[in-house]
């Protein structure tokens, strides 16, 4: 992690800036330097006590793909400026971007949503941070569109790119653990396949399949069935899963990617009866591929859940596979509130929250306990704004008679 821990700080519009989370993250940060502790923060308002996770909100990636999206609209004055999907998963900062008029080309799922046929060599196309295929990047490029001008990949993706194409030249497979329809495993399936087959699994089931056909427990022509849409053009079932190495959906959970990764080396180990010296035969060792952000948000959750409360509440875009992996986590021991901003929280009795599993919004009454003191959890995704978080926690105490004020515990606790 020490090579992370002086990175450069961004330019980012006030309006995502929170001065109660900034001074909350400079103390936690001046008095954890190695970034080992991840008990929460508290803030103790009297009758109720928000604790707040060590790790939370905008990640070296997104800052990094903010920053460059806005410069680009204050460089380009009078150009049309597209973004090639949605720049982050957070829908207050893509309605930002369009109320600037910035266009979006695709959905989150690729799907078109203004011809390419449309574009020109003299207008923007700023490629958002989970990157985009090779054939996505062709295609502009053959319109004139210079790709790499207004890119903000996230340089963390990027790093899963470059181990993919490290250990192809070393005649691995990639399985990629990512959710086959994201914008980023789409992006890093795209990037490997072009040097070695490639094949997604979207979460342990889908190991436990492919590990049948590893183990030659399955009828070889069932995969191209069973893992349909999920494997690159020419995949061998016989010979491509000889050698494989697994890399990630940098905001997948963590310990999920490092438990298919565990499963899959121990299948080709008894598969080839090799010890721990020779697995590397056959198996690549691609632990560095985790994002440092993914893994400092989610060790914080751990940390904040160690704290007894009456509920927690994560802030972030319903669309965000980082954020709906801190809801999992939190839905493990307690009551947990998924929301986009402080209008889901419509009064002390009601609360509107995103069921992720069924991707429904539902409705809870009475969530607040009559209890006192409420504690309450807070967390939320890497692409949520430091301003939103500020505003959800105003929003929770302004329900209460409290014994000190936002601004009070920043002067006492903060400074």
């Amino acid at each position: 992690m020490s090579v992370y821990r002086n990175m450069k700080q961004f330019d980012i519009p006030i309006i995502y800036r929170s001065p109660l989370i900034t001074a909350i993250k400079n103390k936690r940060k001046q008095e954890d330097k190695m970034k080992k502790d991840f008990t929460p923060t508290l803030l103790d308002f009297g009758p109720i006590q928000i604790y707040l996770a060590r790790h939370f909100g905008f990640c070296y990636g997104v800052e990094n793909a903010i920053e460059i999206a806005f410069k680009t609209i204050e460089e380009n004055p009078g150009k049309r400026i597209y973004l090639l999907s949605e720049m982050i998963h957070n829908p207050q900062v893509n309605a930002d971007l369009k109320s600037r008029g910035v266009m979006f080309l695709q959905d989150t799922y690729g799907n078109p949503l203004i011809p390419f046929e449309e574009i020109t060599k003299d207008d923007v196309v700023i490629i958002p941070a989970f990157g985009t295929t090779l054939a996505i990047e062709e295609k502009l490029n053959s319109i004139g569109i210079a790709t790499e001008k207004y890119n903000t990949t996230c340089p963390f993706v990027e790093k899963v790119w470059n181990r993919s194409e490290q250990i192809a030249k070393k005649d691995y497979t990639v399985v990629v653990h990512g959710k086959p329809t994201h914008e980023e495993t789409r992006a890093t399936f795209s990037h490997a396949a072009k040097h070695t087959p490639t094949v997604v699994v979207n979460d342990m089931q889908d190991a436990i399949a492919l590990s049948k056909y590893i183990a030659g427990k399955k009828k070889q022509a069932d995969f191209y069935i069973e893992f349909n849409g999920k494997y690159s053009e020419g995949f061998n079932v016989e010979n491509d899963l000889q050698r494989i190495g697994v890399v990630n959906q940098t905001t997948m959970l963590a310990s999920d990617t490092q438990a298919i990764a565990d499963f899959l080396k121990e299948v080709i180990r008894l598969k080839y009866s090799l010890n721990i010296t020779s697995i590397a035969e056959r198996f690549a060792d691609t632990k560095d591929t985790l994002c440092y952000a993914t893994n400092d948000n989610q060790s914080a959750v751990y940390g904040l859940l160690q704290t007894d409360a009456d509920f927690a509440v994560v802030v972030g875009g319903y669309n965000s596979s980082n954020t709906s992996h801190l809801v999992e986590l939190c839905e493990e021991k307690l009551s947990t509130y998924f929301i986009n901003s402080k209008e889901n929280i419509i009064s002390e009795k009601e609360i509107l929250h995103y069921n992720f599993h069924n991707k429904t919004e539902v409705v809870t009454s009475d969530f607040i306990p009559a209890k006192r003191p409420v504690k309450v959890l807070i967390t939320s995704g890497a692409s949520c704004p430091d301003a939103m978080v500020e505003d959800v926690i105003e929003k929770l105490i302004s329900f209460f008679k409290l014994d000190v004020s936002t601004k009070d515990l920043i002067q006492s606790s903060f400074q």
